[in-house]
């Protein structure tokens, strides 16, 4: 799959990746520099989001102003205005959930820095 679609799908099988390298156990993490480079490197994915959010949803009100998108079924059946603000509100939402993970990652890896292993 290609374009923004398989993009968002290959990041969400690269986390799916890191669940598994990040389980106890499997030699993944051996020292705490390793849990700052992956802090570091989460916090960036992060702060990534809000960007390709608000685009998505750039994208979705130029669709609904232009007259391109038809609401077939459910609640909003013919009402594409209605979905559009609905999706707007949720993914407003998720921009800010988005910035706080961001944030906590980027604090979390800086009380790493100083971090070694006794071995």
């Amino acid at each position: 799959m290609t374009g923004p679609a398989g993009l968002a799908s290959q990041a969400a099988e690269a986390v799916r990746a890191l669940n598994h390298a990040t389980r106890p156990g499997t030699s993944g993490l051996a020292y705490p520099a390793d849990a700052y480079d992956v802090t570091g490197a989460l916090s960036l994915l992060a702060s990534r989001l809000p960007q390709a959010l608000a685009q998505l949803l750039a994208f979705l009100q130029a669709e609904v102003a232009a007259g391109r998108v038809v609401i077939v079924s459910g609640d909003h059946a013919g009402d594409p205005a209605a979905v559009l603000a609905a999706v707007t509100a949720s993914l407003d939402a998720a921009v800010a959930s988005a910035r706080r993970l961001h944030q906590a990652l980027d604090t979390a890896q800086n009380q790493l820095t100083w971090a070694a292993s006794t071995e």
